[in-house]
Order: C-alpha cells, then structure tokens, then sequence
C-alpha cells in the first residue's frame, strides 16, 4: 500500500485530490494538509511514502516544506499550477521526486505516482523545456538589490543596507533592467516575479 499524505490550501481540490487517490488500488491517502508548516508535522509523525504539495501555500510554501523535508525518506511530488523555471530549478535543489502540473489528467497523477516509487523522477515535459531555456540572468548581488526594491526599498536604503554608494545602486538597477529587458523597477520586480526566480 502507497501511504500518501496531501498538501493544498484549496479545500475542494485538497478532497477531490484525496478522493481520487483513494480510489486508486495500493493507495491510501492518510493525511491532509492547508500549508507546508502542517505537511511537515504530517509526514514526520506518520512517515508516509508520498507527499505531495501545492506550491503557494500560506504558512510555509510547498517549496519551503520540500527543503525542510529533503533528509526525509519520504517522497516528494509538487503539483502545481505554476510552470516557472525558477520554481523549478528550487525544487530539484530540494531533490522533489516529481513536478507535475495541475492541468495534466488525473490518471497521469496515480501512474507518477507508480513510477515514483519505483525510483524515478518526473517532471512534466513544459518544465524541462523552461528549465533549460530560461535562466535568472542576475548576479547574487544583483538578486540582492532587485530583492530590496521588491521589498519597497528606495536606492538609499538600499545602498545603506548593501555597504554601496547610491551611484553604485543605481548601476545596478540600470543593469538589471536592461537584463530582464524592462522599463522601469516595478516590471522588474513583476518579470522576476512572472518567472519564479525570488528565493
């Protein structure tokens, strides 16, 4: 029997999910969770084969909860709405056994799910194209700057937190901009946003 424990902020899709898994032969859903904080307690107290998780959950995301259970026996799987390459190089850093969309067939889900266990990874095929075709173009200190403007800093603030000259600050947003090919901070943000790649 395949032990599964399931993670979703979204109730009626947390019991579709668990409904459809129960329905499956070797396959018992013993645990639900609304975020990542109550997916973790789940899969340490009952140790099941699988979890599987949604990304954006409030608490601590899937992301976070796949990092935090990366030493665990258990498997992960995310099952997400979200096809973003930086989503996606995070959860292979957090060795996720698979990445699946939720728009893929509800019998793709439970034959993952074999395979999974058998030792496989899987990954929905639109992933593997993004990974490999769109890379975070930013250094680590340009990461940090757009990082503080996201989080509503101006240049002083964030040449003050950096130990960098406004002048300096503002090289870098210009080169930051011209990187992600915008106008101005606020498509930045929402370009570096759109492809997932903010820790």
């Amino acid at each position: 029997m395949i032990r599964i424990v399931i993670a979703e902020d979204q109730r009626m899709l947390l019991g579709a999910l668990g409904s459809l898994l129960d329905l499956e032969e070797n396959m018992e859903v013993i645990g639900s969770a609304k975020n990542g904080e109550e997916a973790c307690e789940l899969v340490k107290k009952h140790n099941p084969d699988i979890c599987i998780m949604d990304i954006e959950m409030p608490v601590k995301t899937g992301l976070e909860a796949a990092e935090e259970l990366k030493e665990h026996p258990c498997k992960i799987i995310i099952l997400t709405t979200f096809a973003r390459a930086g989503y996606f190089e995070r959860a292979q850093k957090a060795g996720v056994s698979g990445y699946l969309l939720k728009d893929s067939p509800s019998e793709e889900l439970a034959t993952s799910i074999r395979k999974i266990m058998e030792g496989q990874r899987i990954y929905a095929p639109e992933l593997v194209d993004l990974a490999y075709g769109d890379v975070n173009p930013l250094t680590e200190r340009e990461v940090q700057v757009i990082q503080l403007m996201a989080d509503g800093k101006n240049t002083k603030e964030i040449s003050n937190q950096l130990y960098i000259t406004p002048g300096t600050v503002r090289n870098y947003i210009s080169v930051i901009l011209d990187k992600l090919e915008v106008g101005n901070r606020i498509e930045a943000i929402s370009r570096f946003k759109e492809k997932g790649w903010f820790k």
